[in-house]
């Protein structure tokens, strides 16, 4: 290859987002960051927002210093799933778009299941059923604020938000829209019973590309007001796990993934989805993955656990490093206490340490007593429910699997990545922690040609980036400690009935 070929990834995360320019030669793929910003919820009169409108500034912003690079070939954007805006007939914002942390879905699961029974709403969707979902988000509008929907003409995920925005194109990237508990998983489109038995509008849905479509190029405005070439906008997996995913270095056709940062998401690659009464029963998620594959994969809260509780302890005037923390964590008691990392109190921002605390005192265990030992409750709980996902996994797919491939910035934990080994009792392969950025690049690279197809992405990704591993140890205790990990979340769900 004679001249590189220059691509921009977009990553919005929880807390900051920031443009990564990936550079492929031929072999390897470099990335260097050229522009971070904050990603803040801007919380309104009760209601929690995206702040949309300076996060496109900063999208702008990237696309200014990336001139210094030279020919920049195109841009996708990833981001979280289930989030989204709507626009009028004129394209423009009827409103700032809403955050799934806030408040207003609670009780839409049940009132959904009034209009469309469980087992069918799951039948078609595949989705873990959660209250966060874009379904849930629009039922909500319907019952309370119906007015606004009455105006909107279309509904846009976030990445696709962000897209137009770009081009001036309204579509949707097929894996995001996955996520929408709207998604009919096995035709792979929009579910007109879910929107029709739910009452909703119909025009709001729009076309849905594939992962890697190129859209169409930034619009003449943009390019004239920041003095940029018109290059490619192209849709890449919008949701950023399943960017991720595209770049788990496995060589296997059946592999375990661990896409772990704020959420952690586990679960195979699958030619088709997997739906039946047993993957309802353990309400695990399908998910659109590049090219035509499937994802199936269980939702757990994760880093998210101690990122809010590094807040807490800063609001207190106790300021630790994540690097801190782990070693706290490592001279503290083993197995002193759980907690169900997706226990619904653990969702909102606020005093998590605190609710560990109540968590483990409602459960007749030990409570944790200080910063070390809630970090060690954090990470040995999030090992178990790894364990937990992974056998229900299996008993779906009924496979088994030699390794666990983490990847994301929870590989930076070498504490949670050895007591996953330990949990699980596999080996586990830990990187590359830029994961969904890499994926975006590599889907970039796809579409232009650049790259074949996804095993040669995963085998440049493999010779481009570190990757670690861990063997499991001592997992006779863990076996041991695992039966009280499941006997405290059945002991909280009674507590709950």
């Amino acid at each position: 290859m004679e001249n590189k070929k220059q691509v921009l990834a977009f990553d919005f995360g929880a807390s900051s987002g920031r443009a990564m320019l990936g550079v492929f030669d031929g072999t390897k793929i470099d990335i260097k960051e050229i522009h971070r910003f904050s990603n803040d919820p801007v919380i309104l009169n009760g209601t929690m927002y995206w702040d949309v409108l300076r996060l496109f500034f900063e999208i702008k912003q990237s696309l200014v210093k990336s001139k210094q690079f030279g020919k920049i070939d195109s841009l996708g954007i990833d981001t979280w799933g289930v989030d989204f805006a709507l626009l009028d007939e004129y394209g423009q914002l009827l409103e700032n778009p809403i955050h799934y942390r806030d408040g207003r879905t609670s009780g839409m699961i049940e009132k959904s299941f009034e209009k469309i029974s469980k087992d069918r709403f799951y039948d078609i969707t595949g989705n873990q059923f959660m209250e966060i979902n874009t379904v849930f988000q629009l039922l909500s509008l319907k019952e309370k604020r119906s007015h606004l929907l009455q105006s909107a003409d279309v509904m846009l995920l976030m990445p696709d938000l962000f897209n137009y925005l770009l081009t001036g194109k309204k579509v949707t990237e097929s894996s995001i829209a996955s996520t929408t508990q709207l998604f009919d998983a096995k035709n792979r489109s929009w579910s007109r019973e879910v929107i029709d038995s739910l009452g909703l509008p119909k025009k709001l849905f729009t076309k849905i590309v594939p992962s890697g479509t190129v859209i169409g190029k930034i619009s003449e405005d943009i390019s004239e007001e920041l003095k940029i070439d018109m290059l490619d906008v192209i849709a890449v997996a919008g949701h950023d796990t399943q960017s991720a995913l595209v770049s788990v270095p496995a060589k296997e056709k059946d592999f375990i993934f661990l896409s772990c940062g704020t959420w952690s998401l586990l679960g195979s690659e699958i030619d088709e989805p997997i739906i039946n009464e047993k993957s309802r029963y353990y309400n695990i998620t399908n998910e659109g993955a590049y090219g035509d594959k499937s994802s199936f994969l269980k939702n757990i809260i994760g880093l998210w656990l101690i990122q809010e509780s590094k807040r807490q302890w800063e609001r207190e005037g106790k300021e630790y490093s994540f690097i801190e923390l782990e070693d706290m964590a490592k001279e503290s008691k083993s197995f002193k206490c759980f907690i169900d990392p997706d226990d619904p109190v653990f969702i909102p921002s606020g005093n998590i340490p605190q609710r560990i605390k109540d968590y483990c005192l409602k459960t007749n265990q030990e409570v944790p007593e200080n910063e070390g030992e809630i970090v060690r409750c954090i990470n040995e709980s999030l090992a178990m429910k790894y364990r937990y996902s992974l056998e229900e996994i299996k008993d779906c797919t009924k496979k088994e699997y030699q390794a666990m491939y983490i990847v994301g910035g929870g590989t930076q934990s070498k504490l949670l990545c050895q007591m996953t080994a330990n949990s699980c009792n596999c080996k586990v392969f830990a990187g590359p922690i830029e994961a969904t950025v890499l994926g975006n690049i590599a889907i970039q690279l796809m579409a232009s040609g650049e790259i074949e197809n996804l095993d040669k992405a995963r085998e440049i990704i493999r010779n481009s980036q570190k990757i670690s591993y861990y063997m499991p140890k001592d997992f006779n205790s863990w076996n041991v400690f695992y039966e009280k990990f499941k006997d405290v979340i059945k002991s909280k769900e009674v507590a709950k009935c």
